[in-house]
């Protein structure tokens, strides 16, 4: 389907009604699951024996003139519900919940331009209760020059926008907690 939306989260919400499965996962513009297989490992891990509201993966981005080369790796292992205030999330596009989270949840804020993942992972995950599993394994290959990486203005809309969706959803913060994550995405370019 094709049609005009008012922003990115807009876009999401009418993928989330039309969408019909158990289970529910974000590809975006220009991103590509890493394998085949991807979603096969999904679906075992998300199997109903094993009680899970959530399962996640890694996400590395490369440069459109080389498609071949990851630049950076985005290392989801690292999130905890408690590191929400630090500004720690799951890599959205290798994110994958169970539908009835979504509908207890509800949908992702139009109010946010490019935090609304953020600011709906912090109200599914902000009270601790989901239970999710960490897959070690990158799930997605993601195009470098998207909204999250669009450098420095896009980069400073983000925080703003952790800041408030951390207000909105009750989960402590400030800017020193926020920006203490860059060293450590430092190492994300050194170690892709």
């Amino acid at each position: 389907m094709s049609e005009p939306d008012n922003g990115i989260y807009d876009a999401m919400n009418k993928g989330l009604a039309r969408a019909t499965g158990d289970c529910v996962g974000f590809l975006n513009s220009d991103d590509v699951y890493a394998s085949s297989s991807v979603l096969a490992q999904v679906a075992q891990a998300m199997a109903p024996e094993n009680h899970l509201d959530a399962v996640f993966g890694d996400v590395v981005f490369f440069d459109a003139a080389r498609p071949d080369r990851a630049v950076r790796r985005y290392r989801s292992n690292r999130f905890r519900p408690a590191l929400l205030g630090w500004g720690w999330m799951p890599a959205h596009p290798a994110l994958f919940l169970a539908r009835r989270i979504f509908e207890r949840v509800g949908n992702f804020r139009t109010d946010f331009h490019i935090a609304g993942d953020y600011e709906w992972i912090a109200r599914a995950f902000g009270n601790g209760a989901l239970r999710y599993q960490y897959l070690p394994e990158v799930l997605v290959r993601m195009q470098t020059g998207g909204i999250s990486t669009g450098g420095w203005r896009s980069t400073w809309l983000l925080n703003r926008e952790v800041m408030r969706a951390c207000k909105l959803n009750g989960i402590s913060t400030n800017w020193f907690k926020i920006l203490s994550k860059y060293p450590a995405k430092l190492l994300e370019f050194i170690r892709p």
